[in-house]
């Protein structure tokens, strides 16, 4: 399981919807920016659609979520948000630290701590999305027992890599075969309905 510690004197603190949201007007605009790149879809819509979709949004289960905020002292440094988004399946949303408090293991602390919180709760999957040349978070997240599971090409966003964190090994196992990766063995194998000497060596 993935465990890495905060420096000292950072915090990670739960946070409520509305306090989350305060601190992501502020920061969004700066920190995910990529110099205009990113397609705002609220700029092509009528607002007729824009009032449809304010509507449907009050619509939504109330689902698991999270809304945690890193902290040097009092002063926020970064956050990780997201919620659930089926019976097994927690979406990852958003996460970043901010530029100064960057390079100190913090994202990584950040995602361990989310992760515990995930498994504790009893989710299966963890699921991500992010622009496919962001390896500041990609590579962690690999590193972390993350897969990719899909390529994605979004009109917001352009191409987006869909990354995958199974609870379970043998779900993991399982994911690492379908991608041609992992030759079934055991457990997996039965589950699959092979043989277990299917893929020996002859």
């Amino acid at each position: 399981m993935i465990n890495h510690k905060l420096p000292e004197g950072f915090s990670i603190r739960e946070l409520t919807p509305e306090v989350m949201q305060k601190h992501l007007d502020e920061w969004s605009p700066k920190i995910f920016d990529d110099e205009g790149l990113m397609l705002d879809v609220r700029s092509l819509l009528s607002e007729s659609e824009r009032g449809c979709l304010r509507e449907l949004s009050k619509n939504t289960q109330a689902h698991f979520r999270l809304d945690l905020g890193l902290f040097c002292g009092d002063e926020f440094c970064g956050w990780a948000i997201g919620a659930q988004s089926d019976y097994e399946t927690y979406y990852m949303r958003n996460s970043a630290i901010l530029p100064k408090f960057r390079r100190r293991g913090l994202y990584r602390a950040l995602l361990s701590e989310v992760m515990k919180r995930l498994e504790a709760k009893g989710f299966q999957i963890a699921h991500s999305r992010h622009v496919a040349t962001n390896n500041a978070i990609i590579i962690p997240k690999l590193r972390a027992g993350f897969v990719i599971s899909s390529l994605e090409i979004s009109d917001r966003f352009g191409t987006l890599v869909h990354l995958k964190y199974f609870f379970n090994e043998k779900r993991r196992d399982a994911m690492v075969f379908r991608a041609g990766d992992l030759r079934p063995v055991g457990e997996l194998a039965s589950a699959l309905g092979m043989k277990a000497d299917a893929f020996a060596v002859k």
